[in-house]
């Protein structure tokens, strides 16, 4: 692995797609007894029900602590490759690193595929993440692009890859809400936080929309909950039509900013309304399997759950998109998703409420590397 000087796009780099064409998926293993219930089990299933999905469409790598290489190895499928890797959690999307590519020429020894590894604060710092000790997650990146044998961009900007889509054409999405949250970067401006997205993304416009989803506390807000591009010009929305509920204000704000905008390539957005289920909540239950004991975030009964069918994840062919039991806005879900990506199979991920109950959902859970492009 070789840390390159200057930025990505000084060396020819973007980031595509997440629908262009993937090279392996990474994922993490979850095992924090302070954030997943009941020592992680009904994780591990939810967890190798994801990773066993996408491995139909590409192949997969997890990634698990010595401590849980033998039974991550037992529950996943042979054809997945099982590493052992320390972690602080497993949120491979927020610490793996951002791929970038390069269109070069076949002869041209230099790499076409290299990886981001921004600054990991555990969503917030000492006062505001999600626990205490993060000093894993900082290594998890450069593990990555070491095992790959991948070119490394380092920064010391503080950004979770759960707050940036892109188009692969140019346009950045993402939220004043996290990106400009003082938790993160306050000796940076909202103008030096997109020059820096510009530099490094290879993107020339950025679309800022005020907020993430209701309730997404967690992440303050990350745009993979709350938008993200199906194709060039066209968006899926997290949405409800409940004027009542906390969420419709935010549905709302986001689509005056989304029709009154244009991408870099001046395209209007064609927006595509992506209704949320519930409203869910924190069980008693579900409460009382996190053992609290102040490390990390405290997962009270009755929290409103930061569900969204916007948090899917685009595979060679597949869209793998969560399931939360609420049948009929589960059946709607898979109905627009079908729609928006015809070329594409939609697989259902039944139980990722699981996934929620721990902060995020299956795009927060895995990390796609692209193919080198030929």
């Amino acid at each position: 692995m070789v840390d390159l000087v200057g930025t990505p796009v000084r060396h020819g780099y973007r980031m595509p797609a997440e629908w262009e064409l993937h090279s392996q998926t990474w994922m993490g293993w979850p095992e924090r007894t302070d954030n997943w219930r009941d020592d992680a089990v009904h994780a591990h299933n939810v967890f190798a029900k994801v990773a066993t999905a996408i491995s139909k469409f590409e192949p997969v790598t997890v990634c698990a602590s010595a401590a849980q290489w033998e039974n991550a190895r037992r529950l996943l499928p042979e054809h997945i490759r099982v590493i052992e890797m320390s972690m602080n959690d497993s949120w491979f999307r927020d610490t793996g690193p951002t791929f970038v590519v390069k269109a070069s020429n076949s002869g041209n020894p230099e790499q076409k595929v290299a990886g981001i590894d921004w600054t990991f604060n555990s969503w917030g710092g000492v006062d505001d993440g999600c626990y205490r000790d993060w000093s894993l997650d900082l290594l998890v990146a450069r593990k990555i692009l070491g095992i790959e044998k991948l070119p490394r961009f380092p920064h010391s900007m503080i950004l979770e890859g759960g707050s940036i889509h892109v188009d692969g054409e140019g346009t950045c999405l993402t939220t004043e809400e996290c990106l400009l949250n003082k938790n993160r970067n306050p000796d940076l401006t909202k103008e030096q936080i997109e020059n820096q997205l510009k530099e490094y993304l290879g993107v020339q416009k950025v679309i800022w929309l005020p907020h993430g989803l209701y309730g997404d506390d967690d992440t303050n807000g990350h745009v993979d909950n709350m938008c993200c591009f199906a194709k060039p010009g066209v968006v899926l929305l997290s949405w409800t039509d409940d004027e009542n509920d906390f969420q419709f204000e935010r549905s709302m704000e986001a689509l005056s900013v989304l029709s009154n905008a244009t991408d870099a390539k001046g395209r209007k957005f064609e927006i595509i309304k992506l209704h949320v289920p519930g409203p869910l909540y924190m069980t008693e239950e579900e409460s009382a399997g996190v053992i609290q004991d102040g490390e990390a975030k405290p997962r009270p009964p009755n929290t409103r759950l930061a569900a969204s069918y916007v948090n899917f994840y685009i595979a060679n062919g597949g869209i793998i998109t969560p399931q939360f039991g609420d049948q009929k806005w589960d059946d709607e879900a898979v109905r627009v998703l079908s729609q928006a990506f015809p070329d594409h199979e939609v697989v259902r991920i039944e139980g990722a409420r699981e996934i929620v109950l721990g902060g995020g959902n299956i795009h927060c859970i895995t990390q796609q590397q692209p193919a080198p492009p030929s």
